[in-house]
């Protein structure tokens, strides 16, 4: 009698002992039914739609079943998020010895994050039953993919084999081997996306004890020469698997069958696999010989790295025509939907959802516009650290929780294997009530560090934690109860420690340790007037700027060797002089003595070379001198996002449009919730004159930030190149009391036709002058519309005296379009520098 496989219900024959489908090892009816214990007979547990297990999670359906249980669509009510939930089947969950193996292999697999890996929570027991949470993919497994279609076109198997490498590579680089690769347990999602799942069974190579030593752990059908030996595998194990994969994709075939488990592993270890072009004549050469070089007997001899096959691939892929490639669709957020394993009958035209996927895949890659550039792809590590929480009982501590906390993100930032969210973005969640899986999600980071801060007389009490963002559970938390005059210690402490748990190497191994939070003074006094400073600049409106100056200047006299008070200095002034809250001529050169002044203290402080370039490229428009300081800011610190924010405006200065986006567009990855910034994407492709985008781009920043002027001002400008007129007025009227609106509105009026009302606004302008700042740029462009063009090179003559920073900006700004022409402008682009 036939014997049904426990893992994928394929029918098989009474002698076999493993399944011809999946390779999970069978039992004989005759064997069973002899051998069958009470455990077995045990009833397994169900979980009926609509229940609610172990308190929080709430059954949607159920996904499937296999050798291990029952899998379940569940929504997660301590997270608010849908995940997959394995019910363990009873036999197994008896056994202790195999759920002790589970646990420790799960602590291994859980080390991987990437987007190709599908991600394993943890395994839980409630209500008499065991579990495994992990992510949830909707897709389909590939040797469902390959069953229906045959072999797939070359660009999938290019496609999947490249994401298969990425994900391979990830956990090969923290110690971990699948050792049961097999296209049943790679996921294709609906956008293309391949994910590898069930790293249930593998081993780190530097821990031992976990799976007893000769037992042969893998499908016969993908195992490896070394694996068919019950001999210690590594990462080339899972590379030969790939080449059986990748050979099964092109060919609808795998390399070597059997009757018998044993006779297919013998095969494996000294049969030479046939040529795939053997069967597939459209594989190109390159491909087969990767293909063939994965399979390679001696593992000395295949590819000793998934990164080395990855490149390999991408290589084959430049070579095909533009129309075969597949490209993924990429979510902005890490989903946490997982794979899991369809049943077929379900489906109702299968063939038809291959086809969907390729289509939509194709689809993307022709339609979808790529001007703006990719995202930058986030680094293997990513924390965000949030503001800490002032409990001293006077609450007169604000400025030391801040100062912490952005000490650390300045610390942190400088290290290449994290990604850090910005300040502005990680203290937007300053007094709201959000669970750590929420900020987690809108940062886009997978732990979040947050703590609080107690100060008592001279003592300082300071309590930090680390939570991973995908289940809540803490990976480091330490309470810290010193002199205040330690805090400086206490900051290095905790910034090493972070390293330590994200397992980060950051020094080689003839190196000694370093501190990571730099130490600019041991004065605590001034090191507090600096922290007090820095906390009114980040408020960025002209009385606060003005204090932290005074700040800065009080702490530096203090220690004049303190250069991080000379850089907040300048960061001051150039933030008045580029706002226009105050005369550029005073603030940008008191901005350029106080960088100066800091890098002749410490020439490797990137803030300091932030505030030259910004001078450089704001008043002295010396472009070339500008672009060196901030690359020079950007070397020594990449994950400064404020540096790539005002290189982006170098760029766009410059001409070089595209490189102008891409900056900004990383400067958003890195403070993804700072207002400025994200009205700056849109605010950029204007001046690159794409309106449309720039549109779309601004909606999204009013949709995140609706209170956020600048959006309005700069979304008005954008409709008034369009000839939205009554959407631009709309848009400005809203926040018409801010000054810098107003010639905006006086210019709209203007273009729009109504030129009586631009003259009665303009008149009250040029009557307030002398008492409140306002842009001459603005006021010249306001004559521009009403056809004036004497009073307009007048007003852009007086810029030229004034020495405001818009200068900078004349050669790309919209509005002055109709001078472009004239000889004039011409010579006036000369006086200014920006044209030989």
């Amino acid at each position: 009698m036939a014997v049904t496989c426990p893992k994928c219900q394929t029918e098989n024959a009474e002698t076999s002992l493993f399944c011809s489908d999946c390779g999970t090892k069978l039992k004989a009816a005759k064997e069973f039914s002899l051998f069958q214990t009470e455990t077995l007979q045990t009833a397994r547990r169900e979980l009926s739609t609509g229940s609610t297990f172990a308190g929080r999670y709430q059954i949607i359906e159920e996904l499937g079943k296999g050798g291990m249980g029952r899998v379940y669509k569940v929504f997660d009510n301590k997270i608010n998020e849908k995940i997959a939930l394995k019910l363990i089947k009873p036999e197994i969950a008896l056994d202790r010895e195999t759920i002790e193996r589970f646990s420790n292999e799960l602590r291994l697999s859980r080390r991987i994050g990437h987007r190709n890996v599908c991600k394993m929570f943890d395994i839980g027991e409630a209500e008499g039953a065991r579990f495994i949470t992990m992510e949830y993919v909707h897709g389909e497994d590939l040797k469902s993919m390959i069953r229906m279609s045959g072999s797939l076109s070359i660009g999938m198997v290019l496609s999947v084999g490249k994401q298969v490498c990425a994900g391979l590579a990830e956990a090969h680089s923290l110690g971990v081997v699948h050792r049961d690769l097999k296209p049943q347990n790679i996921m294709i999602d609906k956008g293309g996306n391949a994910k590898i799942m069930d790293f249930g069974i593998a081993r780190s190579v530097k821990e031992k004890g976990i799976t007893d030593a000769g037992v042969m752990i893998g499908t016969p059908e993908y195992m490896s020469p070394e694996q068919a030996e019950a001999k210690e595998v590594d990462q080339r194990s899972d590379i030969y698997s790939l080449g059986v994969i990748l050979y099964e994709m092109a060919t609808s075939q795998v390399p070597f069958t059997g009757e018998t488990a044993l006779s297919i592993a013998m095969k494996h270890k000294g049969e030479i696999p046939k040529n795939p072009k053997q069967f597939n004549p459209h594989i190109p050469d390159d491909l087969s010989g990767v293909i063939l070089k994965c399979l390679e007997k001696d593992r000395l001899r295949r590819y000793q790295d998934a990164s080395e096959v990855r490149a390999e691939l991408e290589k084959i892929e430049k070579g095909i025509p533009t129309t075969e490639r597949i490209v993924p669709e990429r979510k902005i957020m890490t989903s946490r939907e997982i794979t899991v394993k369809f049943n077929m009958k379900k489906l109702i035209a299968p063939a038809l959802i291959v086809a969907i996927i390729g289509i939509a895949a194709l689809a993307y890659w022709l339609f979808v516009p790529t001007k703006q550039g990719p995202s930058t792809i986030a680094p293997k590590r990513s924390i965000a650290v949030l503001p800490f929480v002032d409990l001293s009982p006077t609450k007169e501590h604000d400025y030391l929780c801040d100062g912490i906390a952005a000490t650390l993100i300045d610390a942190l930032s400088r290290v290449k294997e994290l990604r850090i969210p910005g300040r502005t973005s990680s203290f937007s969640f300053k007094g709201k009530v959000l669970g750590i899986g929420e900020i987690g999600q809108k940062l886009n980071v997978e732990t979040v560090l947050d703590g609080s801060v107690q100060v008592s007389g001279d003592r300082l009490r300071v309590t930090a934690s680390l939570t991973n963002v995908d289940d809540g559970y803490l990976l480091w938390s330490d309470n810290y109860d010193q002199k205040i005059d330690d805090i400086f210690a206490i900051q290095d402490d905790i910034a090493q420690k972070i390293m330590t748990v994200l397992k980060i190497k950051l020094l080689g191994e003839k190196e000694k340790p370093t501190q990571l939070v730099k130490h600019y003074t041991e004065n605590r006094e001034v090191y507090n007037l600096y922290l007090k400073g820095r906390y009114l600049w980040n408020k960025r409106n002209k009385d606060d700027l003005i204090k932290s100056i005074e700040y800065f200047q009080e702490a530096v006299n203090i220690d004049p060797s303190f250069a991080l008070g000379y850089s907040g200095m300048g960061m001051a002034y150039v933030a008045l002089g580029a706002s226009e809250l105050g005369p550029p001529k005073e603030a940008f050169p008191k901005g350029k003595e106080a960088a100066v002044k800091a890098l002749e203290v410490d020439p490797n402080l990137d803030e300091a070379h932030v505030v030259l370039g910004a001078v450089l490229n704001w008043y002295e428009r010396d472009f070339p001198g500008a672009d060196r300081e901030f690359k020079k800011a950007i070397d020594l610190n990449p994950g400064n996002g404020n540096a790539h924010h005002w290189y982006a405006w170098l760029l766009m200065n410059s001409g070089r449009n595209e490189e102008a986006i891409k900056a900004m567009l990383l400067a958003r990855d890195l403070d993804p919730l700072a207002p400025r910034i994200n009205a700056d994407v849109g605010w950029i492709i204007y001046y690159a004159r794409d309106y449309p985008r720039a549109v779309e781009e601004l909606k999204k920043s009013i949709e995140m930030f609706p209170e956020h002027a600048g959006n309005y001002f700069r979304i008005a400008r954008v409709y008034l190149q369009m000839a939205k007129y009554k959407d631009a007025i709309e848009s400005i009227i809203r926040f018409a009391e801010q000054p810098n609106f107003t010639p905006t509105l006086a210019y709209a009026y203007a273009i729009s036709g109504k030129k009586e009302k631009a003259q009665e606004i303009l008149g009250d302008i040029l009557k307030n002058l002398e008492h409140q700042y306002f842009s001459l740029v603005q006021i010249a462009e306001v004559y521009v519309a009403l056809g004036d063009k004497k009073q307009a090179f007048f007003w852009l003559d007086k810029t030229l005296s004034e020495s405001e920073s818009t200068i900078s900006m004349l050669k790309i700004l919209p509005e002055l379009d109709p001078l472009r022409s004239e000889p004039r402008f011409t010579e006036l682009l000369k006086k200014a520098g920006l044209e030989k």
